[in-house]
């Protein structure tokens, strides 16, 4: 069967996409899913320390996209995270477009189950490629007015290409306690779902154990609750109901 394609995607930086697009990732390796995290955020590449593959890469997406390796060679085994694959960005440069990306696709999809697509933030050339390959997207925001307002841009770009809107799923990352409420700049859950147009599949918390796994490439304790939102998140990408809750 081949391997659905999901976009990460924000608006703003800073909403921790890259983080979450590996939690994501690891969590549907660990439901016995294969997966391919390929990262397109070219010069700002953060995945190879966050999967573990620091160090260990040759090649990257750039080779891979102008043809000086076949996408294999640049394909590297997670070691913290058993099913998870990864394509590094490259350090600096790099072009990022949609012909040779959706030959990359179409290349991958007969070898894995899942194929997530961790795009640059904005809407470049990278969310561009992306948009046209993904089957689906996930739009990762924090609980603020400005990364919330991005993200209804970044939404209504998305659906503006035909997509149907349940294709376009809301993950609020770095929820804390105090991230709503009457003195908090955002009320609820609620506000983020109107404001951004997008139904919500997922919720992160504020995590220091998830911060410091991803600094230190190291992998994340399955008994912290980031790991139990990222398990919840997997289940309901793979079709299965599970109650939301924060903490």
């Amino acid at each position: 069967m081949a391997a659905e394609i999901l976009m990460l995607c924000s608006g703003k930086g800073g909403t921790g996409k890259s983080t979450v697009s590996v939690l994501t990732g690891a969590s549907l390796a660990a439901q016995g899913k294969r997966v391919l995290l390929i990262e397109l955020d070219s010069g700002l590449r953060s995945v190879d320390i966050i999967a573990g593959v620091y160090g260990k890469t040759v090649y990257d997406i750039e080779d891979v996209l102008c043809g000086r390796c076949e996408g294999r060679k640049a394909i590297v085994d997670s070691p913290l995270y058993p099913g998870l694959s990864v394509i590094s960005a490259p350090y600096e440069g790099g072009e990022v477009a949609p012909a040779p990306l959706q030959r990359l696709a179409a290349a991958v999809r007969p070898f894995y189950d899942f194929v997530l697509l961790d795009t640059a933030a904005g809407m470049g050339a990278p969310f561009a490629a992306a948009a046209q390959v993904a089957d689906r997207a996930l739009l990762v925001l924090t609980p603020d007015p400005v990364a919330l307002r991005d993200g209804r841009i970044v939404a209504d770009r998305l659906l503006a290409g035909r997509r149907p809107q349940s294709r376009v799923r809301l993950v609020m990352n770095r929820v804390q306690k105090h991230s709503f409420g009457k003195n908090a700049p955002v009320a609820d859950l609620d506000e983020c779902i109107d404001t951004v147009g997008a139904q919500l599949i997922g919720v992160i918390p504020e995590s220091r154990e998830l911060q410091q796994a991803a600094m230190a490439g190291v992998a994340l304790p399955r008994d912290c609750a980031a790991a139990a939102a990222g398990r919840a998140l997997a289940k309901r990408l793979c079709g299965n109901r599970v109650p939301l809750t924060l903490w």
